[in-house]
C-alpha cells in the first residue's frame, strides 16, 4: 500500500504497538535499525524488545505507507558502519502519530472519568 499525498492519518489508526514505538525513535532524530531497537527498549525500561525481525517488517510496511523515509545522509565515517541504513520521519509520519497521541490521551481520560485510571479526568 502506497501512500497517496491526501491520505489521512486517522486511516492507520490505532496504530500497531511497535509502529508507534518506532516513530518515536525517529522523531527526534534520523536513526538507524539497531539504535531504533536500542531507544525502543530504553524508552520502554525493556519492558519492549523489538526483534530485528519485528523491526524491519515494521519499517518496510512504514515505509510503504510514507510514514517513514529512507535517507543518504550519514553521519562521519568514523561513526558510520556503510552497512547501516537511515530512517526518517516524514510528515505524514508526524501527522500520524500526533493523530495516534490524541486518540490514546481521549482513552486516558475516558478511563479517568470511569475510575479505571487514577487521577482526574
Amino acid at each position: 500500500m502506497l501512500r497517496s499525498q491526501d491520505s489521512d492519518p486517522n486511516s492507520l489508526l490505532p496504530l500497531p504497538e511497535a509502529t508507534f514505538h518506532i516513530l518515536m525513535a525517529v522523531a527526534g532524530e534520523d536513526r538507524h535499525g539497531y539504535a531504533i531497537i536500542q531507544d525502543v527498549a530504553a524508552r520502554t525500561d525493556g519492558s519492549l524488545k523489538l526483534s530485528p525481525g519485528t523491526l524491519y517488517r515494521s519499517i518496510q510496511r512504514m515505509l510503504e505507507q510514507g510514514l517513514l523515509e529512507e535517507t543518504n545522509e550519514r553521519p562521519a565515517p568514523d561513526q558510520d558502519d556503510e552497512r547501516r541504513r537511515y530512517y526518517r520521519i516524514t510528515e505524514f509520519g508526524r501527522e500520524t502519530a500526533k493523530a495516534e497521541t490524541r486518540r490514546l490521551t481521549n482513552l486516558v481520560r475516558l478511563a479517568k472519568a470511569s475510575g479505571l485510571a487514577p487521577g482526574r479526568a
